[in-house]
């Protein structure tokens, strides 16, 4: 057991000053609700904190086709309509809508995931969070379901940089689709997807039969979920799983999603997890004392999601919080009760206990055919990188390592601001 886990967390306040549109569910606004109630229980001292760097184009690419960074780096909400084909090509439109500062915010979300991968490879820290990531959707050549750069992927790519094997969880209510198909065909990633399927519930893939496929067969894991699942009946089945995994395919790191929609009362939700029952999970695998990088994910009761990833933080940190949520800029969210925690829901649970069981026995005689973990010859290790996107002989020297030297710098005063924009309360 190690004797104190280092943290690294990795904010950015223009994260969450985005708008999706008044009427669409994801409001990165309660990126910035979760970091003034981590503030307020004082958890940042506790933790390094970061500013990110903004991802380059060419990071991106290391997943994502260039034509499409490309794209989403030219558009706007000025000139999208310039470009209809496209649009539809990339799959912008109601549900990845083209706001102001888009490709920025892309940048912010996804360098954090690689800036934490990287402090994790080169072991200056045990766990790094991002709370600003896992938009598990995005695929290499189109936005989905939410979701335009898929920062974990990118993530993943950087950790294998270091480990043989990494190891991926998703407890999001949505398959994790986008991270599954990058790696559906290598043993070097297992992925783990905990989710609601059925109903043609968003994105429709993710049935128990999906194991990946020629080297990366038995490699994906799908554990499909009816509505209603409680707090007992997913962490049994979380621990006997990832348990069984953890043993059989001895990764390097682990990367886990903790999307908050699959917490009870979600506006796009369906399951009854309270935030403990959420949270178990997190706690289950920090047990593993391996390396683990921590992001968001979906959340679309706002309120809800900062009282989680605030309670997950604690958990990492080892350190029980009040449930009298103390004060705060967004205080008022939080009312009536002001409390932290929040109960189970009571949607009929329609995962039977002989349901929950078949699944079960499905993966766990699926992990049968795995050897013991795959071994891998690592190659040298290729360098961290980071490409500007300027020309280093037309910047001034002076206002250039001024530049980087904030974005390097630990807990940046202006990180503690008021004043975020969000036009739409609910």
């Amino acid at each position: 057991m190690r004797s104190k886990d280092k943290i690294s967390y990795f904010y950015d306040g223009d994260v969450g000053s985005v708008y999706f549109g008044p009427n669409h569910p994801m409001k990165p606004h309660r990126l910035c609700m979760t970091h003034h109630l981590i503030l307020a229980y004082g958890l940042h001292s506790k933790m390094e904190v970061y500013r990110p760097h903004k991802a380059y184009p060419i990071e991106m690419a290391q997943f994502h086709s260039p034509d499409y960074v490309e794209f989403l780096q030219r558009i706007n909400p000025e000139n999208k309509d310039l470009f209809p084909n496209e649009m539809a090509r990339y799959n912008l439109g109601e549900d990845c809508p083209v706001f102001e500062d888009m490709f920025e915010f892309c940048q912010i979300y996804a360098g954090a995931t690689i800036d934490a991968a990287r402090r994790l490879n080169n072991k200056l820290c045990d766990i790094a969070i991002n709370w600003a990531g896992g938009l598990h959707h995005a695929k290499k050549c189109d936005a989905s379901g939410f979701c335009y750069i898929n920062d974990l992927v990118l993530g993943i790519l950087e950790l294998l940089k270091h480990h043989p094997r990494v190891l991926y969880i998703d407890i999001d209510v949505h398959h994790g689709d986008g991270v599954e198909e990058a790696f559906y065909f290598t043993d070097r990633v297992m992925t783990v997807s905990f989710h609601k399927f059925g109903d043609k519930f968003f994105p429709g893939t993710g049935d128990v039969k999906e194991i990946g496929e020629r080297e990366g067969k038995f490699y994906a894991i799908n554990v499909p979920l009816r509505d209603g699942i409680d707090d007992s009946s997913f962490n049994r089945l979380f621990r006997a799983i990832i348990s069984k995994v953890v043993e059989i395919y001895q990764p390097g790191a682990i990367v886990l999603q903790c999307g908050a929609d699959s917490l009870a009362r979600d506006r796009l939700g369906c399951f009854n997890l309270s935030i403990d029952g959420h949270a178990e999970c997190v706690k289950f695998v920090k047990k593993f004392n391996i390396p683990l990088l921590v992001t968001g994910g979906g959340g679309y009761t706002k309120e809800n999601v900062a009282r989680c990833w605030t309670v997950e933080t604690g958990i990492l940190l080892d350190t029980e919080l009040p449930n009298e949520i103390p004060d705060n800029d967004y205080i008022k969210y939080f009312g009536p009760d002001y409390s932290l925690k929040i109960p189970g829901g009571h949607i009929e649970n329609l995962n039977t206990k002989s349901y929950i069981s078949t699944i079960k026995a499905q993966i766990l005689d699926n992990l049968r055919y795995i050897q013991h973990a795959p071994s891998v010859q690592m190659q040298e290790v290729p360098p961290d990188f980071y490409i500007p996107d300027f020309d280093e002989d037309e910047r001034n020297p002076d206002v250039r390592v001024d530049q980087r030297s904030r974005d390097k710098q630990i807990q940046r005063d202006d990180e503690y601001f008021d004043g975020d924009k969000d036009n739409d309360a609910s």
